[in-house]
């Protein structure tokens, strides 16, 4: 079995739906992938030891999906230098905005690339990750080139 090269991060397990958009995109890409419901306020201690471990076992980025407060993607990106890429989450009142402000607002130093709310950002998440594992991988570059003009060309030949 290949080792997974990605992290899916979630902090609650309501938060799979969401989540999956994600994992979709990987699947797509042939990259393999690991997914963990670790919450940065309910299970700080072992968010920060899979942060800390990550990069040890071949993970290249981190994708952390989170509502409410939103401090999964921080907690994370505070404790390892890998590539963090937030996905707020419409669980609360607010309808994401709370977890958008969370997890773009982080302190100097400590970055974290934060994705637009719900399946959007679990998909752009994803495909970010792409992006940055294509720097070193050039068949997964054209992967991704190709995607880009599937894309391109579904949207010219709408005709209305």
């Amino acid at each position: 079995m290949t080792p997974p090269k990605i992290g899916i991060l979630m902090g609650s397990k309501s938060d799979a739906e969401v989540m999956r958009e994600a994992a979709k995109v990987l699947e797509e890409f042939e990259i393999p992938y690991e997914m963990r419901v670790l919450s940065a306020h309910r299970s700080p201690r072992e968010a920060s030891d899979y942060a800390q471990s990550a990069e040890s076992r071949g993970i290249q980025a981190l994708i952390a999906g989170a509502g409410f407060a939103a401090h999964l993607a921080g907690t994370l990106a505070a404790q390892c230098t890998l590539p963090v890429i937030g996905v707020p989450l419409d669980s609360s009142a607010l309808k994401g905005l709370d977890s958008l402000l969370a997890t773009v607002q982080m302190p100097k130093g400590i970055p974290v690339a934060c994705m637009t709310i719900g399946k959007a950002g679990a998909t752009n998440a994803a495909l970010f990750a792409v992006q940055i594992l294509s720097r070193s991988e050039s068949a997964l570059a054209q992967r991704l080139k190709e995607y880009r003009e599937k894309m391109r060309q579904e949207i010219i030949s709408i005709k209305l």
